[in-house]
């Protein structure tokens, strides 16, 4: 096992459960205002493995309100041996699911998505309570996935292949997409229950069976949500299609290992992304990879700069910088730069009095999730101001329970500053000034990522450029709005480090696919192709 893989305990960035302390510990389960954790079965101690049934034999780990610093709940993990269980009862459900109408599959996952309608409120308030996202963000997660349900139901009626020419008189070729088998999702904190619900819906209606292993700062998530979906299979008499196993390292390292599971969907950061690729294509295994973004929004001099203001100030602070799509770096035209840079910190300045706990409803800043967040905010800002950069607005981490900082603004650097090139998951953005749109481009693409982008211009010569092949070179795209928020219609995910793999909407299903090309002869004699004559007569 490669040695990287060691890191596979916080496969989804940068954890803050940790190991259960005491049984005198005081729970946020057991106060009456976070009565929607038993709203979804919680209790204070969850079993954490999901194959039929509920177990978790390894190590208990407790997780924490990073907007208080308390704790929530504990959570049983999952041995590799449960997880080895969970892989072959899930390759057995497969056998079985395969066989089923994709129609009914989408009956299925449409179940699946009324099912979370009922539980919208108290899931996405789990969401935001376990991750640090604010209110509105977590109902917003829960419906992204309630979306994919939607599309996935629909998808399970038109998905399909094509009949091709044949140059062969009376023969027919055929395209069909048949599922994998097993499919295993490792999802990130910042997404705990939309990145499962993309890959779930999709991996289902396409006749595959799904094993998750969900980041082990959120276990609740992950607990809850299954919880919902099991319900749904049980009520249909289904075997588990779905299995979860929250687990550390050991866990991690098996999944990925593991030749019966056909395909891992990983989200989280590139390097383990890197190391993920290599170790399921070893063993020749398929993968989609969801990394890192370096993202950057470029401001034409013909740009609305009310509306480019407006999706700045969303596209660098949503979920508190902690989005892979977030913000990173803003690229000014020089005619707007000082100008911009004004109203953007003006307009971060109205933003102090709404940093606060993520489940008041005057909140628009959360906290970032861990302590390790913290310190990567504070490290990033003391080597962007060792550069030259100048600390236009924000910087400090604020002294409170729970671990909340400053929107940062910062401008002066170089465009290839190291700090402005190295992605850090904290609400900093770089404010760079450009002397033109091709000048913006290139410093969009010289960053190794390729995820997200967007341009705000009225300049349509400079729009067709910007999406053309002399434009930028990330999986999304966009013109005048942000980088983040996508919707689930397009296939999301992006280029380079970024890993190149793609969910969601579009014909992102063909990758839990696959691909037979089938040739009908209905003439009645033999005919080779390219006009081959081979006959011993």
């Amino acid at each position: 096992m490669i040695a990287h893989l060691r890191h596979f305990s916080r496969l989804a960035g940068r954890g803050h459960s940790r190991l259960a302390s005491s049984a005198s510990t005081s729970y946020l389960i057991d106060q009456p205002e976070y009565g929607f954790l038993k709203e979804l079965g919680l209790e204070i101690n969850n079993p954490g493995v999901y194959s039929g049934q509920w177990q978790g034999r390894g190590p208990t780990i407790t997780s924490y309100d990073p907007g208080t610093g308390q704790a929530i709940a504990t959570v049983r993990q999952g041995t590799v041996q449960e997880l080895q269980q969970a892989i072959g009862l899930g390759v057995e459900a497969y056998k079985q699911w395969r066989q089923v109408p994709a129609p009914v599959r989408g009956e299925i996952v449409r179940q699946i998505g009324d099912e979370l309608r009922k539980y919208k409120e108290p899931l996405g308030k789990l969401v935001s309570l376990e991750v640090g996202k604010i209110y509105s963000e977590g109902q917003g997660e829960v419906q992204e996935f309630i979306d994919i349900c939607d599309y996935a139901v629909g998808l399970s009626r038109i998905y399909s292949g094509q009949l091709i020419n044949s140059e062969r008189a009376d023969h027919t070729i055929l395209e069909a997409w048949r599922p994998l088998g097993l499919v295993g999702v490792i999802s990130a904190y910042n997404f705990p229950n939309a990145v499962f619900g993309w890959n779930a819906a999709i991996a289902l209606t396409t006749g595959n069976s799904v094993l998750w292993k969900g980041a082990p700062s959120t276990p609740l998530v992950s607990v809850a949500t299954t919880k919902i979906v099991a319900e749904v299979l049980r009520r249909n008499n289904l075997p588990p299609v779905v299995t979860l196993c929250q687990g550390g390292t050991d866990v991690g390292q098996s999944l990925v290992s593991d030749k019966r599971v056909n395909l891992v969907s990983f989200t989280g950061s590139c390097k383990t992304g890197q190391d993920v690729g290599v170790e399921v294509q070893r063993r020749f295994g398929k993968v989609i990879l969801e990394l890192g973004g370096n993202n950057a929004l470029i401001i034409d001099s013909s740009a609305n700069l009310k509306m480019a203001l407006d999706a700045a100030l969303f596209g660098c602070i949503g979920t508190s910088g902690q989005r892979c799509t977030t913000t990173r770096r803003i690229i000014v035209h020089e005619q707007l730069h000082d100008q911009f840079v004004t109203s953007l910190v003006a307009k971060y300045k109205h933003l102090i009095p709404k940093i606060g706990h993520q489940l008041d409803g005057q909140t628009l800043v959360g906290p970032v999730h861990t302590q390790q967040n913290v310190d990567s905010y504070k490290t990033a800002i003391e080597e962007a101001k060792a550069l030259g950069g100048t600390v236009a607005f924000g910087g400090k981490v604020l002294e409170r329970s729970g671990y909340y900082v400053e929107p940062t603004v910062i401008t002066g650097l170089p465009h290839d500053a190291s700090v402005v090139h190295r992605e850090t998951f904290a609400p900093i953005v770089y404010v760079l000034k450009a002397k033109s749109v091709d000048e913006a481009i290139s410093w969009n693409n010289e960053v190794e990522q390729g995820l997200s982008s967007a341009i705000f211009t009225e300049n349509i010569s400079q729009a067709f450029k910007w999406i053309g092949a002399r434009g930028s070179d990330c999986g999304i795209v966009n013109i005048n709005t942000t980088t983040n928020g996508a919707e689930i219609g397009g296939a999301f995910g992006g280029e380079k480090a970024t890993g190149g793999g793609r969910e969601s909407g579009s014909d992102a299903w063909k990758q839990y696919c696959k691909r037979a090309t089938i040739t009908v002869n209905h003439s009645g004699e033999l005919a080779c192709a390219q006009g081959v004559v081979f006959n011993v007569e």
